[in-house]
């Protein structure tokens, strides 16, 4: 473009009122799911895991929580598992559960080195034991904040995830459960993870299949 030309255009631009009013935004249409009580919370949060290929089982106490894990375990013939020892695991005491069931429990503390935690995490244990941060229902997916309790591998290289749920930390959408998030943490944590359902992607031909970047499979073990 000539000079001439080109400052005739640019001076023509910066002649042009471009300060006019910002179109109005629209109103937001309100969360309905926030009116959700617990019940809702359980079914919505039940349905959309449901649909993504997960299994959900609830059960009353702790009591009954132990009693199912002993049914998964001898349904799929666990002889390891790998568990985190966040606050929700805790009470339930799965070193002494393992004992009685004849399932070594391993955790993360056990191993002196990265390699050796990583070698058993992947290849020696047929499940990884979670608790959750919170829940959502509007998608059945649960929050994991990671550290030394909630090492990442747990719930990601075993090919079976079992997370255990208690049903007061099920929220209904992603906006609640970062805001409790940021206010337990002080901030928003180094590490968090979203799971929503077992690992799938897709080939070139977007043909689906499980388990190539995460668990093939997840077991949600609601609590209340």
């Amino acid at each position: 473009m000539p000079y001439a030309a080109r400052e005739d255009v640019l001076g023509k631009l910066k002649k042009t009122d471009r300060r006019g009013e910002a179109p109005s935004r629209p109103p937001l249409p309100p969360l309905t799911e926030l009116g959700w009580g617990t019940e809702q919370l359980i079914e919505k949060f039940t349905e959309n895991l449901v649909l993504q290929t997960g299994v959900v089982h609830r059960v009353a106490d702790r009591a009954g929580a132990l009693e199912k894990l002993t049914e998964i375990a001898r349904a799929e013939g666990w002889k390891a598992v790998m568990i985190a020892t966040d606050e929700v695991l805790a009470p339930l005491d799965l070193a002494a559960w393992g004992r009685a069931n004849g399932v070594e429990v391993l955790k993360a503390a056990d191993f002196t080195g990265r390699d050796a935690f990583k070698d058993a995490v992947f290849d020696q244990v047929d499940a990884g034991i979670t608790g959750v941060d919170w829940a959502v229902a509007e998608s059945g997916t649960v929050a994991l904040v990671h550290d030394e309790r909630q090492p990442r591998l747990v719930s990601l290289a075993p090919i079976l995830h079992v997370v255990v749920v208690p049903v007061d930390r099920i929220l209904p959408v992603y906006e609640q459960a970062v805001e409790w998030i940021l206010a337990a943490r002080g901030g928003m944590p180094a590490h968090m993870t979203l799971i929503t359902g077992p690992s799938m992607t897709a080939d070139i031909q977007a043909t689906p299949f499980k388990g190539m970047h995460g668990p093939r499979r997840v077991i949600a073990l609601l609590i209340g």
